[in-house]
């Protein structure tokens, strides 16, 4: 068990990598334009976690800065059905990935209006349309998902559409624990989830390792002590 000595360090060394990271993006150069961080790594790794926290630091207000989850670019379930790939939710294949691009240049380049972009509600498992305001003030925008380095089109326009692109990771033990945890909280059964995340899940985390060394900067999840990783 740790003293409170040793408890203080580990607060404070987590409080410095916190603050690094934030200083990192205020020190990006803009070139008069916006910053854009991509957050990427395994399923239950806790992407969605950090750039929720990454947002909220940089503007409390969620105007300067805003996230914008790549999740929101799902196929409709009704679509995914039609193609036969409603069993692999989460695969490459399942994402709108020309229109996530599209996005993405759009919210670079255009700074006289306000952009709208998708959410992912979890509730009804669906994305919904022009749920997160990009506003012309808005200087810092992060957003999350599994392929954001992927070396074949389209998402290789979308890493350069990114002004920096970093690789969350997480003990192996506590992502399968932390990500079954999200599987049986939205409604799976304890058998369902390991079904799941052995049959997709996992063929997804190994695609994603393979992309992890183009990551501008890589950092363990657990080291900045912002939650428990509950989220993507």
């Amino acid at each position: 068990m740790a003293t409170d000595g040793e408890l203080r360090d580990l607060t404070s060394d987590s409080a410095r990598r916190r603050e690094a990271l934030l200083a990192r993006v205020r020190a990006l150069p803009t070139g008069g334009g916006r910053v854009l961080i991509g957050v990427t790594g395994c399923p239950g790794a806790g992407k969605s976690t950090v750039a929720a926290w990454l947002a909220r630091s940089l503007d409390p207000g969620g105007t300067r800065a805003v996230w914008v989850p790549m999740d929101g670019f799902h196929l409709a379930q009704a679509e995914l059905e039609r193609l036969g790939r409603a069993g692999r939710k989460g695969a490459i294949d399942t994402f709108d990935g020309e229109g996530y691009r599209s996005l993405l240049d759009r919210i670079a380049r255009e700074r006289d209006r306000v952009v709208y972009a998708p959410a992912f509600d979890r509730r009804i498992e669906e994305p919904v349309a022009g749920s997160i305001p990009v506003f012309g003030e808005t200087e810092v925008v992060v957003t999350e998902g599994n392929y954001l380095l992927e070396p074949d089109e389209p998402w290789t326009g979308v890493r350069a559409a990114l002004t920096e692109v970093w690789y969350c990771e997480l003990d192996e033990p506590t992502r399968l624990a932390r990500l079954a945890a999200r599987h049986e909280r939205f409604g799976k059964s304890p058998e369902a989830t390991r079904t799941w995340i052995e049959a997709v899940d996992e063929p997804n985390a190994r695609r994603i390792r393979k992309a992890r060394d183009r990551a501008d900067l890589v950092f363990d999840f657990d080291s900045l002590g912002i939650g428990t990783g509950r989220a993507a």
